[in-house]
């Protein structure tokens, strides 16, 4: 549970309808073997100690006294396991028939809450049995489950909040309840509810999986919470329905894990708390209402025990980039619109009929490139109006001169070259500066004399620089100053490295030109480099990642600080997890160092950024998503990161 996870799970039960001393035996199987796995909340199908099916067997006693005994039973056997379970059943209340969810944690009967929306249309006929839940809390003592005159909270309005893991607050919804309108999860979620469960018993129906799924999905996501549905399955009666036991669990518009539908199974994931708050601060219009006054009792108890979970769930390696190609050739086709609508809107504005941009043959100024020749389509200008200008100097190769020139001419724009040797040599004389010395002037000095020549360049053409820079470069501040940190838009300037690597393979599949195709794959094979150092043998010799690190892990870093605002030592966790055969430990720590304090250091860069489209929910804007002082201190970050044991 450390860094704000927790284990949770949902579990359909084998049963027999009307049955409650044998479903009572399953339910208490299921909390042995999910107290085996560490799950602390255990979510199990609607009125499953009895069966949901049982219809006019809910009239009878001799069943209601039955799931009493059983609810006994999964008390007692509670008391040697530190987990929360959630368990479904009928129960007779002042002369009505409820149908319940009873909370229990450690031998002690936490609170019963009644459903709320009786269905009685259809298939379903509920309310033949069934009152819906009473307008206000009430209380109950029932002997029979050793209360010893305490009085058990009973009502719609519970919440469910563990003392020494202050995220997570449990609220709780019963089948039809998310069918609703407004679903009572929405006023436990601003109640303060950060976790939801869903004892549900929904009868399988052509196409009603994907809806149901949708709907889990879609109500996670609008709440900001974890949703745990559980689903009654196989062993319910078949007389008119059947039951597939489609368990989900769901973490703000994610499917974490679901069961296979037709087999009766235990679903496990980690819900992240941490993220679940922290989303919820960062959106400002998300108003929690003290569950007091929103009329909400809460129900406190405590974990025993607050020890490492256990990391089972997916995380991807690129957050930026989505896993199935599919979706990630979708993504990748709406940010070039996005970076294309952006530009076209700035050319317009400005009568710009030029842009200019630096073409090196590396994979940002490539982009950069496509991006400005899809612009230009839409303002139906002639590509021939962009002018890609390449300046070899000391650490040009051959390659990417020749990839630059052959990229240029396949798209269309003009080609100009401008040596800069002898001008960057020129500026060394000038300010004695020794060219065999190759420090920080001699690479800066490069990077600066072309900007000089863009920019003058575009007031010749009557045009406009378009920065090329991506954001992992702005993040770690792999920019200079006034150099290539400066243009009039910035077009890639909210791509992080990694898809902007996605970016160019997607044109690069989906063009009819082959040679274009050609030339998009040999840079995306080339090392990312400045090239400001001369090359060895005429290959590169400076390469980007074996300075400050790879762009793979400082993009994830990135990601889940930026987004969620985790601390170091729960993104190095996480790394740690999802980077596993791929990095060392030590080499994660290594670089997660590097990156905050170059992060920290380089903000000075990032307070000045040119215009540049937004394009995902992470950007470095100064004017909206990231304002930091420029004298901001890493110390409580370092400090974090130095009591992590390698």
């Amino acid at each position: 549970m450390k860094d704000g996870f927790i284990k949770v799970a949902a579990v359909t039960p084998d049963i027999e309808v009307g049955n409650t001393a044998y479903n009572t035996e399953q339910i208490i199987q299921c909390i042995g073997l999910a107290g085996k796995e560490d799950v602390r909340l255990l979510v199990f199908p609607e009125l499953c100690i009895s069966g949901y099916t049982c219809n006019d067997l809910f009239l009878q006693n001799i069943l209601l006294e039955g799931c009493l005994e059983g609810l006994e039973q999964i008390r007692s056997a509670s008391r040697t396991h530190d987990m929360l379970i959630v368990v479904g059943l009928p129960f007779l209340f002042n002369a009505r028939l409820y149908n319940i969810a009873a909370v229990i944690y450690q031998g002690e009967v936490l609170g019963l809450v009644p459903k709320q929306h009786i269905p009685n249309y259809s298939e379903f006929y509920e309310a033949r049995h069934f009152a819906p839940a009473p307008a206000e809390n009430e209380a109950v003592d029932i002997p029979a489950l050793g209360t010893h005159g305490r009085q058990i909270p009973f009502g719609a309005k519970l919440l469910f909040a563990a003392d020494n893991l202050p995220d997570f607050v449990l609220g709780i919804d019963i089948c039809e309840d998310l069918w609703m309108p407004i679903p009572p999860s929405c006023h436990h979620a601003l109640a303060s509810a950060t976790v939801i469960a869903n004892l549900s018993a929904s009868d399988e129906t052509t196409g009603k999986e994907i809806y149901r799924r949708e709907l889990v999905s879609n109500q996670s996501a609008r709440l900001i919470c974890g949703y745990i549905y559980a689903d009654a399955g196989e062993g319910e009666s078949s007389t008119d329905l059947v039951f597939a036991g489609h368990n989900l669990i769901a973490e703000n518009g994610s499917i974490l894990s679901q069961s296979e539908r037709f087999h009766n199974e235990m679903t496990m994931s980690e819900l992240d708390l941490g993220r679940l708050v922290s989303e919820r601060r960062r959106m400002g219009t998300f108003e929690i209402t003290p569950p007091a006054q929103a009329g909400y009792k809460v129900c406190h108890f405590s974990f025993r025990n607050l020890n490492k979970t256990k990391l089972t769930r997916f995380y991807s390696r690129t957050p930026f980039v989505p896993s199935a190609k599919a979706d990630r050739d979708r993504r990748c086709n709406e940010i070039f619109n996005i970076q294309a609508m952006g530009l076209k809107k700035r050319l317009a504005h400005t009568h710009c009929k030029s842009a200019v941009l630096g073409i090196s043959g590396g994979l940002d100024s490539t982009l950069a490139l496509l991006v400005t020749a899809r612009a230009f389509d839409l303002l139906g200008l002639d590509r021939t109006g962009i002018k890609a200008i390449t300046m070899p100097c000391f650490g040009t190769t051959d390659r990417t001169m020749k990839n630059a020139c052959t990229l240029t001419e396949k798209l269309g724009a003009s080609l100009q070259e401008i040596p800069i040797h002898e001008a960057v040599n020129l500026h060394f004389r000038d300010i004695g500066h020794d060219p065999e010395v190759h420090d920080v002037t001699y690479e800066n000095s490069q990077a600066r004399q072309r900007t000089l020549i863009l920019m003058n360049i575009a007031n010749q053409a009557n045009g406009m620089v378009i920065g090329t820079g991506d954001m992992s470069e702005l993040a770690l501040g792999w920019a200079t100053y006034n150099g290539d940190h400066m243009s009039m838009y910035g077009v890639n300037c909210s791509i992080p490295k990694m898809l902007v690597r996605y970016l160019v393979l997607y044109y690069a599949e989906t063009t009819d030109d082959e040679e274009l195709r050609a030339v998009l794959l040999d840079i995306l094979d080339t090392p990312v480099s400045p090239e400001l150092l001369p090359p060895k043998d005429g290959e590169i010799s400076q390469k980007t990642e074996d300075l400050v690190g790879p762009y793979e892990l400082h993009d994830f870093y990135l990601y889940y600080m930026m987004r969620f605002g985790y601390t170091p030592s729960k993104i190095y966790r996480l790394a740690c997890y999802t980077f596993r055969g791929a990095y060392d430990k030590d080499t994660i720590y290594k670089w997660l160092r590097t990156f905050y304090w170059r992060f920290f250091s380089q903000q000075f860069k990032r307070s000045c950024l040119p215009d540049g489209p937004k394009v995902g929910s992470v950007a470095l804007s100064p004017r909206g998503d990231w304002r930091m002082p420029s004298d901001a201190s890493v110390a409580m970050w370092m400090r974090d990161l130095d009591q992590i044991k390698l």
